[in-house]
């Protein structure tokens, strides 16, 4: 299984799309977003184009368009305040938008992974047993547009860069 890793997408609908093309082309199962997605029609644009699980965890700019979220109409989605944490593979993994929490959640030692957003800058630091891994932007704000690639079963984990 391939778990796909986003974040701060900020209404960037032609990097989102690109985005979710190569998903789709490599059959990746799982999307994992760090927050930032920015408004309503974002997150639907998402959510209509993928069908595989999605799960987000809330960032800064992300207002209250969640409690406008039809959740029935897309089942395949699960959402967090602040930290999103799950299971795949045998591989605990945790995801918030803030680096701050992410690295608290890396300290404890409870998760293989963690990830975050919010920087924009994609990085990868490794605390005691856990890879704490920021994915970059999709947006293609004061950075290139990227994001990651994960295989928890083998731990293998690609940085993607939009064109």
């Amino acid at each position: 299984m391939k778990i796909a890793i986003i974040s701060d997408s900020h209404d960037n609908l032609a990097n989102l799309e690109k985005a979710l093309s190569f998903i789709k082309k490599e059959k990746i199962e799982a999307v994992i977003h760090c927050g930032d997605i920015c408004s309503l029609s974002t997150l639907e644009e998402i959510l209509n184009n993928f069908s595989g699980k999605f799960y987000l965890s809330l960032g800064n700019a992300d207002g209250d368009y969640l409690k406008n979220l039809n959740a029935q109409k897309f089942s395949n989605a699960k959402i967090w305040q602040n930290i999103g944490k799950l299971a795949v593979e045998n591989k605990k993994i945790a995801f918030s938008h803030l680096p701050e929490i992410a690295k608290e959640l890396a300290q404890s030692q409870e998760y293989d992974f963690v990830f975050c957003g919010h920087t924009h800058k994609p990085w990868e630091e490794k605390i005691g047993q856990t890879k704490m891994i920021n994915p970059g932007n999709i947006a293609g704000l004061y950075y290139r547009p990227t994001f990651a690639v994960l295989e928890p079963k083998t731990q293998k984990l690609d940085l993607q860069i939009l064109s």
